[in-house]
């Protein structure tokens, strides 16, 4: 075991996102009685301790009983968990919130004085360990702190450090990020049946289109741009197909769905606070 992996971890509220924390960190070597998980439900509790063999207990216990708080319920619930939870974390333990939308102030102001907490956005993808989590600093979070935070991440994919100002951004653009590309699957393996193909056969062949486009986007370090025009010969089917998104304004379309999603994250941290 590890320096890091003698940390207990305790994740709040384990949905989604907080089993994916759970199961990255576990298929990473992570000692699975150095993890805790909560549940508002008695039975997805039971399904978690049954599926991962990690300790579920009470929040209260939870916090009490770990180094390390993975903040990882609904920003709407984030409040009222945080009267519950304040009288039960000792000064100086780690928080780590993946709210989305609920800036470190939020927490700092709720919970003991100087508690760090650092603010993660992070994707479903965790789940096969090809997650993007941009973490950032509150104001009582160390190096270390974030180091601690990264060394908990990294089994789950990529980390990057930014300036919490850019959190919404990433927010709409990277955390939201998976669901547009699932949007776009979704619509062209309808347009293969509509061509003729079978579902399967649509769906099998728009999925490795999508993956050997995002190795190629990573791997080549060419612009997209670039890519794109090396598929689109004149003339050809390709700039067919090109001419029609753009007389359909897609990509006037995405920009305005991010910027929704960015506007929308600010909002639920205003209802919040």
């Amino acid at each position: 075991m590890n320096a890091v992996q003698q940390h207990t971890i305790a994740v709040i509220g384990a949905g989604k996102m907080g089993e994916a924390i759970l199961s990255g960190l576990l298929r990473a070597g992570w000692p699975a009685n150095r993890l805790i998980a909560t549940a508002r439900r008695a039975e997805r509790g039971e399904q978690l301790a049954e599926r991962y063999g990690v300790r579920v207990l009470p929040n209260t216990e939870a916090a009490a009983a770990a180094d390390v708080l993975v903040i990882a319920v609904k920003p709407q619930d984030a409040g009222t968990l945080m009267v519950e939870l304040a009288p039960a974390v000792p000064a100086g333990k780690l928080v780590v919130t993946l709210c989305a939308g609920l800036p470190t102030a939020f927490f700092e102001k709720r919970l003991p004085d100087a508690t760090p907490v650092v603010r993660v956005m992070s994707n479903t993808p965790a789940l096969v360990d090809q997650a993007m989590s941009a973490i950032s600093a509150g104001s009582h979070a160390s190096a270390e702190h974030l180091a601690l935070t990264e060394e908990m991440l990294r089994p789950l994919g990529e980390t990057l450090r930014l300036p919490e100002s850019q959190q919404d951004a990433v927010t709409a653009l990277s955390g939201s990020g998976p669901a547009y590309f699932y949007y776009l699957v979704e619509a062209m393996t309808d347009a293969g049946i509509l061509l003729g193909l079978p579902r399967q056969v649509a769906h099998d062949l728009i999925v490795q289109a999508a993956l050997g486009a995002a190795v190629m986007l990573r791997d080549t370090g060419e612009h997209p741009v670039a890519l794109r025009e090396a598929v689109t010969s004149p003339g050809g089917t390709t700039i067919s197909a090109i001419r029609e998104l753009e007389s359909h304004r897609v990509r006037a379309a995405v920009l305005d769905a991010i910027e929704a999603a960015r506007d929308r994250a600010r909002e639920l941290a205003a209802a919040a606070e």
